[in-house]
C-alpha cells in the first residue's frame, strides 16, 4: 500500500469515527487541527487501524505520533516488519 493510499485510509477511518465522511487529512495534520479528535477517539483510531491493517501497536506507540505523517511512518514501519 502506498503512502498516499495509507493517508486516504487513515482519513476514511478517522472520518468514520468522528462522523465526518468528508474528512481530508494531510501529513501535517494533528489532533489539534481536527474537531473532536480527542484522546478517546485517538485510541479508537489506533484500534481500528490495527484491525483494518492487521498490525499491532505497542502501548507506548499509541500516543507517540504527533502528526499524521508520524503516524504514517509508524504504520509503514509496522507493515514492513
Amino acid at each position: 500500500m502506498s503512502r498516499e493510499e495509507l493517508l486516504k485510509r487513515v482519513s476514511e477511518i478517522l472520518g468514520e469515527i468522528l462522523d465526518d465522511e468528508g474528512l481530508k487529512l494531510t501529513e501535517q495534520s494533528t489532533a489539534d487541527d481536527v474537531p473532536d479528535w480527542d484522546s478517546t477517539n485517538h485510541v479508537r483510531l489506533m484500534v481500528a487501524l490495527e484491525s483494518e491493517l492487521n498490525l499491532h501497536f505497542e502501548t507506548n506507540e499509541i500516543g507517540a505520533p504527533d502528526s499524521v505523517g508520524e503516524l504514517l511512518d509508524l504504520i509503514e514501519k509496522k507493515l514492513k516488519s
